[in-house]
């Protein structure tokens, strides 16, 4: 490993491993001070792959979830990346915020804001944010599956990395999240953003399957596919993601 992508990959699992930390450790302060109000959970992965050979590749990826769940409101705060080298050149640099806030004011009804910054080293556009409001749904709410249904409109910011410029445009925003417990330790869950705007139509699908080790770990599978309606010459529309992550949840539900 090159002294630079070694660097890169211990920079940024000490990074994870921080906030996880930072994460946890307030995760259990706020659920101690608010046992009887206010449900806190959420979970931290990590995924590292080194290649020797032929040919020499590093690549990381990580993620942070925070979800709090008080009464009629829930809010859920998101944080992942991706990171990779390919002898000694980076191919992969793509950092992703997200905040979700949902207010319940039926049994399957409620209204929810939406909030997304997606920064790619790679990408068209140097950087896309978003923010979103809407109506959304609970098709499907037992105690094995859930499926939520989302749309509304909403604004989104770019900047194109070729000429700098900085994009503006009104969006409709659809979201389709479905869960289901296969068993008491496997869970498979399937979500679809659609960002869709007069200049660009912004997609993401994500598919997991996760089986659990024990009540706190888990190993997870996952591939994710995006898509960009406009992109420069020369680039893929499509990009897709697998990935193998073990998992860690602070606070799991029962």
């Amino acid at each position: 490993m090159t002294s630079r992508a070694g660097g890169a990959i211990k920079f940024l699992f000490a990074a994870l491993m921080i906030v996880l930390g930072s994460t946890m450790n307030l995760g259990i302060s706020w659920s101690n001070a608010w046992a009887q109000e206010t449900e806190v959970s959420g979970s931290g992965e990590l995924g590292l792959l080194i290649n020797r050979g032929n040919s020499d590749s590093e690549s990381v990826n990580a993620s942070v979830k925070v979800l709090f769940e008080k009464d009629s409101w829930s809010n859920e705060s998101t944080a992942s990346g991706v990171y990779s080298r390919d002898s000694g050149d980076t191919s992969a640099s793509r950092f992703v915020l997200a905040n979700r806030t949902d207010y319940r004011f039926g049994n399957h009804r409620y209204a929810v804001g939406a909030f997304r910054y997606d920064r790619d080293q790679f990408s068209t556009f140097r950087y896309q944010g978003s923010a979103a409001l809407g109506y959304g749904y609970r098709v499907v709410d037992t105690e094995t599956q859930r499926l939520r249904l989302e749309a509304g409109p909403g604004f989104r910011v770019s900047e194109i990395r070729v000429t700098n410029k900085q994009d503006d445009e009104v969006i409709a925003r659809g979201f389709f999240d479905y869960r289901w417990d296969v068993s008491p330790s496997t869970r498979f869950e399937n979500k679809l953003l659609i960002e869709a705007g007069s200049d660009n139509t912004f997609s993401e699908n994500a598919t997991s399957l996760t089986v659990a080790i024990n009540s706190r770990v888990s190993l997870k599978t996952a591939v994710t596919l995006r898509y960009n309606s406009d992109v420069d010459p020369g680039k893929e529309k499509k990009d897709m993601l697998s990935t193998i992550n073990l998992v860690y949840n602070f606070k799991p539900k029962h």
